[in-house]
């Protein structure tokens, strides 16, 4: 069921809807948009009530959501969600192309600096890397735990790019929630539906990548199990599925991308890095990611991938990023995309947050 309040609908009536929703046993999520708010409600076994709430000050109409999912549907919310960063110009879904690069796990802080420098010079403002990694194989390098944290931490005071990286259970996700920008949550992770709610009482914005064998809806619902616990923050990431192909390593599916815009206002990346696994393959399929109107790169860099300890086969050479900025920057125009220029976020005060501090502030949501 969802709640739509007129346009000019006050914060006190809002508010009092809100309560009446709880009151009624319910949860409530009043999840502005440009014109209205709009209020889902979740934790019902069946159909509400809705005379009770058709009645009250500022509402315009009460619809019944017949989708599973209900808090990423644009029938909540008609215009996209942007995620936006205090201190910080780098948005995730708005006209501006969100650039994720770094190399896939932090190996050491000489090695982390050293792609940093090169991705944040092309003009990233978003850096990831693996400080834990989840590993078929239980004797490949795992990460470096909080110490990777601590670069990546590092790494955003003096270059000002914001962090992206992976929790892989609920103890990791405490510290990753400290340290980085932005929690990602994993494909093998993607249906673990106890560290997606945890991830949704989290604070920080929650990118959600798509499992190796998973449906349009199991990802949508997936977003939906960390919005329904309060964060409303969740990016959608694409990185590949299996499939019986063997010239990559996964299949990309680009096609996700406009469908997911149709379905959802939740912004959605394109990692063409996992997605093929091949070096020579990245800077095309980034292209085309770019053309079909994905809102942002996840992509692999190391200055020595050939002695990467994890994907240094997908990993681009820094002269290879330069390369594939200069060919993003003239596709974006064309789709009505923007790359924000080299050095619009400077160096910050060094932040690192550690469990004995307090938290930053959390994004804000549009």
């Amino acid at each position: 069921m969802l709640v739509v309040m007129q346009a000019h609908a006050s914060e006190d009536q809002i508010r009092a809807v809100c309560q009446k929703i709880e009151s009624l046993g319910y949860r409530a999520h009043p999840i502005p948009g440009a014109e209205r708010t709009a209020i889902g409600i979740t934790g019902n076994q069946g159909e509400v009530e809705p005379g009770t709430l058709e009645e009250m000050a500022g509402v315009q109409e009460v619809i019944r959501v017949t989708k599973p999912y209900k808090l990423v549907s644009r029938d909540i919310k008609e215009d996209n969600t942007v995620i936006r960063f205090p201190g910080s110009t780098a948005t995730i879904g708005g006209s501006a192309l969100a650039v994720m690069a770094g190399p896939c796990a932090i190996e050491s802080r000489e090695q982390a600096f050293a792609v940093a420098e090169r991705v944040a010079r092309a003009g990233a403002q978003f850096f990831r890397g693996g400080a834990y990694k989840p590993r078929t194989s239980p004797y490949s390098f795992q990460g470096l735990g909080e110490d990777g944290l601590r670069i990546l931490a590092e790494i955003r005071d003096q270059f000002g790019m914001r962090i992206v990286t992976e929790a892989i259970d609920h103890e990791s996700l405490e510290l990753v929630e400290d340290y980085a920008d932005i929690i990602q949550i994993g494909a093998r992770n993607m249906q673990n539906f106890s560290l997606l709610r945890r991830a949704g009482r989290s604070r920080k914005p929650v990118m959600v990548k798509r499992g190796m064998a998973a449906t349009l809806e199991e990802l949508l619902m997936a977003a939906e199990y960390v919005m329904s616990e309060g964060n409303y923050s969740v990016i959608l990431c694409e990185r590949g599925v299996r499939t019986f192909a063997d010239h990559t390593r996964n299949t990309l599916d680009l096609s996700i991308v406009p469908a997911v815009q149709r379905l959802s206002h939740l912004p959605v990346l394109v990692d063409p890095s996992h997605g093929t696994g091949k070096r020579n393959k990245v800077t095309p399929l980034s292209r085309a990611a770019v053309a079909v109107g994905a809102d942002g790169l996840l992509v692999e860099v190391h200055h020595q991938p050939d002695k990467a300890l994890s994907d240094g086969v997908q990993s681009l050479y820094p002269d290879q990023f330069d390369e594939l900025m200069a060919q993003v920057r003239q596709i974006a125009p064309v789709v009505g995309r923007t790359i924000p220029p080299i050095g619009s976020d400077p160096p910050l005060e060094p932040a690192i947050t550690p469990r004995s501090k307090v938290r930053t502030s959390a994004p804000s949501l549009s």
